[in-house]
């Protein structure tokens, strides 16, 4: 299972690489080939300063070796050896009327003294952070979302959109982060579910990626903004960067685990602003972004 996801992961790069370019027209991805000390490496594709992304990256790893203190606290085992490989990405477009994008896909094992798999596990999921709010778009994302999922199972949508909105929670500002997505851990084999079916799964909501995002770049890169636009873009950004250092398992996972540094802070925006007690204008725009914001809507 570990190469067959590896393989898949290492295809969805250079399918998502060239998918972004052709919508991007000026800026490529600069590669990054990388080796862990303890085990494993990684591919970080990084665009910079291109017409349409001010800053994105999608890179991939794969890492193996003895699990790590913090990890064995939060999985409560003793030591052990892991392997993990995944794919995750961030796009952070120069346009404000074009929203941010995450998305990430990975698989976990964990072997005995013997090399025996002892536990193995999929995760992931994908997820929109709009400044301003196209309900279309927010309804486009969320129904190809639904697509892939419910080639699977019916319930999946519903369930992991729901714990997406959880997930991508800023509890200090009280606000999502996002309008969510999906966002799934930990799926493991049960009696309905083989480690191949979450595969399939898995593989189904990465191949949906481009035809989520890509359609909604289309539609807005080239919209008129003021600088007025721009500066609420930097102040939302600010939430974002406090989601990502403050509550992102992902990025704290990365930190404790003598990750690489420069892969795992490539989600953070190039410009950032921090605005004392900053508040929307009643009626605006702006507002009508944080009010579905601080109160998570069902797009479908």
């Amino acid at each position: 299972m570990k190469q067959q996801f590896y393989s898949y992961i290492q295809n969805l790069q250079d399918q998502i690489c060239k998918g972004l370019e052709a919508v991007e027209g000026q800026a490529k991805f600069r590669e990054d080939l990388w080796e862990r000390p303890e085990g494993g490496g990684g591919r970080t594709r990084v665009i910079e300063n291109g017409k349409v992304f001010e800053k994105g990256g999608v890179n991939i790893s794969a890492v193996h070796g003895k699990l790590p203190e913090a990890m064995q606290k939060m999985f409560n085992v003793g030591e052990a050896d892991f392997f993990a490989c995944g794919l995750s990405l961030v796009l952070h477009p120069k346009n404000p009327m074009v929203p941010t994008v995450h998305a990430n896909w990975r698989y976990f094992e964990m072997y005995d003294d013997n090399g025996n798999v002892i536990q193995q596990w999929f995760g992931g999921g994908q997820d929109l952070t709009p400044y301003y709010l196209f309900e279309e778009d927010a309804i486009h994302f969320h129904q190809t979302c639904k697509t892939a999922c419910d080639k699977h199972n019916p319930e999946f949508y519903p369930k992991y959109k729901k714990q997406c909105d959880a997930y991508f929670w800023n509890a200090h500002r009280n606000e999502a982060r996002g309008i969510g997505g999906l966002f799934f851990d930990y799926c493991k084999e049960t009696e309905t579910m083989t480690m191949e079916n979450w595969f399939n799964y898995v593989s189904e909501v990465g191949n949906s990626f481009l035809e989520a995002y890509v359609p909604i770049v289309e539609k807005r890169k080239d919209l008129p903004y003021t600088p007025e636009n721009r500066t609420w873009q930097e102040i939302r950004r600010g939430r974002y960067v406090e989601f990502n250092l403050v509550h992102d398992k992902g990025t704290l996972f990365g930190l404790k685990t003598n990750g690489r540094i420069e892969s795992i802070l490539m989600s953070l925006p190039p410009n950032v602003q921090w605005v004392y007690d900053h508040h929307p204008e009643a009626g605006s725009e702006e507002e009508k972004l944080v009010n579905v914001l601080e109160n998570p809507r069902d797009w479908l």
